[in-house]
């Protein structure tokens, strides 16, 4: 009788919260995160090359948010900035203190061990398996704690990058023969010791947890990370086949070389930067573009053998997966090939949502962080979201509302800072007092500099005040002078 009670009034208190779950039981939580997928890399939403039929298959069944933003990096490795923030539900530097500062060992500064045993259960998947679900991990964790302490299950376990070769960089030069392949396995990489691709692998691992989880009754969650689509971008052959060179496109703010490359952090020795070579030509773009998309198709085939598990496992129906990435990249953009800037290309990623009750085949433009996902779980789920979470459950936006934050933040360590608000986008490289103003509306590309025309001296002011603003929230102390 007691659980009958429990079970109507979990069932009551998911209706009212949602608007949308008419289950009675608690649905699972799929949560799928690729690695350094820009925003507009899903045929579905746009673009004239990419074949991603799954990615196609998740936006039609659902929601896709076109403006979904990372709030930046710490370091060079964003996606440790972007995992952090979407595990403590923290904004970026308070994400950074709780994880790479509160979370140390006691002997390095850190939490003492009860301290950290409390720390650790404010996380997302601890959260989540307090409120009754089964935990899985598999993939890329890259995260200041251990994987083990906050998941019932874990699968594979990844670094935060394969391993590359030095023929991986500073490539392809014009009419030079190439000496490195995507397809050839001796390259390491997202090739395993077995000669399977990794992003295989995981979804072998993911499948065989949907199989066990379809004999249970309990819900679960699962966090499956992808290294795909980071570099080295390997591919099986018939993958990078689909795409012929000569058909790449070569993005519409192409530079040759970014005149504020090292007041901005990213030089050319920076990691990323040092994949192609300088300056940069359209056929180097060219090659790294055919072998991003191949990857990128290779991948949508691994999350579509995921979802036809959970067809046949009979959960789908009460499931909601969450599909986003860490954070984009240029790969030509901008005269960039990373991710460590606050242009669009890298700053924003793709996030659908599909689940039951859901609209289908809907697009909302407004900005959102990726890091919203986890209230969005917790409320799916009919758990209280705590105070320490930051970020902003997305549904009432699919409800209808229109606003959801008065503006969006960015940052890249010391030496960048963005704020978006509604139409307008302000990026600051603090170390050399350089501005630039774009109208994201009428500049999609951010081509033009708004900031050299004295019409939009007012503007910008403006946009430097709510910047001010956005650090106090985000617990950024770089003082920033208002030039």
């Amino acid at each position: 009788m007691i659980f009958r009670i429990f079970r109507l009034t979990l069932t009551l208190t998911l209706l009212f919260v949602t608007g949308f779950v008419q289950a009675t039981e608690r649905p699972n939580i799929v949560f799928i995160y690729t690695d350094d997928q820009s925003f507009n890399t899903i045929g579905a939403l746009g673009h004239p090359i990419l074949k991603t039929p799954n990615f196609d298959r998740l936006a039609k069944e659902g929601i896709a948010f076109t403006n979904a933003y990372n709030q930046g990096g710490w370091h060079g490795a964003i996606c440790v900035a972007s995992r952090s923030m979407i595990n403590s539900g923290r904004f970026l530097w308070n994400a950074r203190r709780r994880v790479e500062e509160d979370l140390r060992p006691a002997e390095k500064g850190g939490l003492q061990l009860s301290e950290r045993n409390n720390a650790e259960a404010e996380f997302w998947s601890r959260l989540l398996k307090s409120g009754g679900y089964t935990t899985y991990f598999t993939g890329k964790w890259h995260v200041n704690v251990p994987v083990k302490n906050l998941f019932d299950h874990v699968g594979l376990i990844r670094g935060g990058m394969p391993p590359t070769v030095e023929s991986s960089y500073n490539r392809p030069f014009e009419n030079t023969d190439d000496v490195w392949s995507p397809f050839d396995p001796q390259f390491k990489g997202h090739w395993g010791e077995d000669n399977r691709h990794w992003a295989e692998s995981l979804a072998d691992s993911s499948i065989g947890f949907i199989e066990e989880a379809a004999k249970s009754h309990e819900p679960f969650f699962m966090y499956l990370a992808f290294n795909s689509p980071h570099d080295p971008r390997q591919a099986p052959k018939e993958y990078v086949d689909r795409y012929p060179q000569e058909k790449m496109d070569v993005p519409a703010n192409f530079l040759p070389e970014n005149p504020y490359k090292d007041i901005m952090g990213c030089p050319a020795t920076l990691r990323d930067e040092k994949l192609a070579p300088y300056p940069r030509t359209e056929y180097a773009v060219r090659v790294h573009r055919r072998e991003y998309y191949a990857i990128i198709s290779h991948l949508d085939t691994q999350i579509g053998r995921i979802l036809d598990a959970l067809e046949k496992s009979g959960k789908r129906g009460n499931t909601y997966i969450f599909l986003t990435a860490d954070n984009g990249l240029a790969i030509g953009a901008h005269g960039l090939f990373g991710k460590q800037s606050l242009f669009e290309h890298s700053v924003k990623v793709p996030l659908i949502v599909a689940g039951p009750n859901l609209p289908q085949n809907k697009q909302i433009e407004t900005p959102v962080y990726l890091q919203d996902i986890v209230p969005t779980s917790l409320q799916v789920a009919g758990i209280e979201i705590p105070d320490h979470i930051q970020f902003k459950s997305f549904l009432p936006l699919i409800r209808g509302k229109k606003q959801h934050y008065d503006a969006i933040y960015g940052a890249y360590m010391q030496q960048q800072r963005m704020i978006r608000k509604d139409d307008f986008k302000l990026i600051i490289y603090p170390k050399g007092k350089i501005v630039l103003l774009f109208n994201l509306k009428n500049d999609p590309d951010e081509k033009e500099n708004l900031a050299e025309k004295p019409e939009y001296a007012a503007k910008i002011q403006e946009l430097l005040q709510n910047l001010l603003s956005l650090q106090k929230e985000t617990g950024d102390s770089l003082e920033i002078t208002t030039f």
